[in-house]
């Protein structure tokens, strides 16, 4: 992939097209053409998924802060940042910066929160998680079927320091969640897992890109999805291990179903080594639910709407249960339950 496009919704000629390879399953030029109009004031409304959660917040309105923009974290704590986006045809853009000093647990609780229609959203996170901290960042994206949403996230994980991510997205029209993870390894652990279960014609594009850039460090992958009906999922996944990263251990998983036969799956892996004494390793898997297990559960009484739900729900939650937060693990369980 090629390097960060740096976007600007007031230019139209910074929208990358298929012509850029990072972009050519999610041509964002195709759907936006001229820059938007800038989005007006939205309120904040309801508290989001994660508020019983509790812990400080980081809000944006249609781009407009509410309140702080930058979080510095030091020992344990929770912030949930909430990207609230209300409007009807045009475009916003909010960045965030968060930073876990040495030694911080930080539990950040992520949400992407459409309402409206055919708008244009661009947000972007700094997160920078120094020697010996621990972040956890669990996102949950849903968006209106016709929302265009690019999401950037640049991650900083320094030496010994240990960042898990999952992210859960339900596609719009075009929505892209891209992390970009600077690995400085020796002793670091990088965890980047992600789900999407698309519905109608929506579109999601799970994008990742993590490079070791020093020696002993570890990245375990995890992603799945599910497309139904006219939908299409992405997964870009790049790990790259540079010269120097000796002792890396980096696995790459991509798993999903196709659950009509109009329905578009595009997966791209990649594994990029110039080190010595590695071990990586990536798979990739499409298919379709199991005929076999749907006619067994209808057999037994169990409605085929209900039974389809029940065999997909089990083929994403291992996605999940792989969040190691009990609060936040049950909070994306439900949500995700509610959404199938």
């Amino acid at each position: 992939m090629s390097a960060t496009f740096a976007i600007d919704l007031t230019d139209a000629s910074t929208f990358p097209s298929r012509r850029d390879e990072a972009w050519k399953y999610s041509d964002l030029k195709r759907y936006l053409r001229e820059a938007p109009a800038p989005s007006g004031t939205a309120t904040v409304g309801a508290p989001g998924p994660f508020y019983d959660l509790g812990g400080e917040a980081v809000v944006f309105a249609n781009g407009r802060a509410v309140g702080v923009t930058d979080f510095i974290a030091s020992g344990e704590q929770t912030l949930r940042l909430r990207y609230i986006s209300d409007a009807v045809g045009t475009g916003h853009t909010a960045s965030a910066r968060v930073a876990a000093r040495a030694g911080a647990k930080l539990l950040l609780l992520e949400t992407h929160e459409g309402a409206g229609s055919a708008y244009v959203a661009h947000n972007t996170l700094e997160l920078d998680v120094a020697a010996g901290a621990e972040v956890t960042r669990v996102v949950l994206v849903e968006e209106p079927e016709d929302a265009i949403s690019v999401s950037e996230a640049h991650v900083k994980v320094e030496a010994g320091g240990v960042y898990r991510q999952t992210v859960i997205a339900t596609g719009a029209r075009l929505q892209r969640i891209e992390t970009r993870i600077s690995h400085f390894a020796q002793g670091a652990q990088v965890q980047a897992d992600g789900l999407y279960l698309l519905n109608g014609s929506r579109h999601a594009d799970l994008t990742s890109v993590v490079r070791h850039m020093e020696h002993d460090g570890a990245t375990s992958q995890l992603i799945k999805g599910v497309a139904r009906d006219t939908a299409r999922g992405v997964f870009q996944g790049k790990i790259v291990v540079e010269r120097g990263a000796d002792g890396t251990d980096a696995r790459m998983g991509h798993h999903a179903l196709i659950a009509s036969e109009r329905a578009e799956i595009d997966a791209k892996p990649e594994l990029i080594i110039y080190a010595d004494d590695v071990q990586c390793a990536h798979g990739n898997t499409v298919g379709a639910l199991d005929e076999s297990a749907l006619f067994y559960m209808q057999q037994r009484g169990v409605p085929a709407e209900e039974a389809r739900a029940l065999l997909t729900q089990a083929f994403l939650i291992e996605v999940i249960d792989r969040i190691e937060h009990e609060g936040a693990r049950e909070v994306a369980r439900e949500w995700l339950t509610a959404r199938l």
